[in-house]
């Protein structure tokens, strides 16, 4: 039983890498992260202006995102070797 297992994990990663890929496909090219307060700001400060906003806010998100991923996926990582 435990072989099959092992057998079906790499299936599992390619799933995974599609499911992330079909995401990033259906997501638009531009990605609008403001809320509304920055969205008024943004429109009183002209259309570059606006854009380099709009990226700041993206590169501020990302990080704690990016830290959350990582702690999920070995919490994810452990609890799969505990199972074992």
């Amino acid at each position: 039983m435990n072989q099959l297992k092992k057998k079906n994990l790499p299936i599992k990663k390619h799933r995974l890498a599609l499911l992330v890929l079909c995401f990033l496909l259906i997501t638009p090219p531009v990605v609008k992260a403001q809320c509304s307060i920055c969205t008024r700001t943004a429109q009183q400060l002209g259309e570059r202006p606006a854009k380099a906003l709009n990226r700041g806010i993206i590169y501020l998100a990302f990080t704690p995102l990016a830290i959350f991923g990582v702690i999920g996926y070995r919490w994810w990582k452990s609890e799969q070797e505990e199972h074992e």
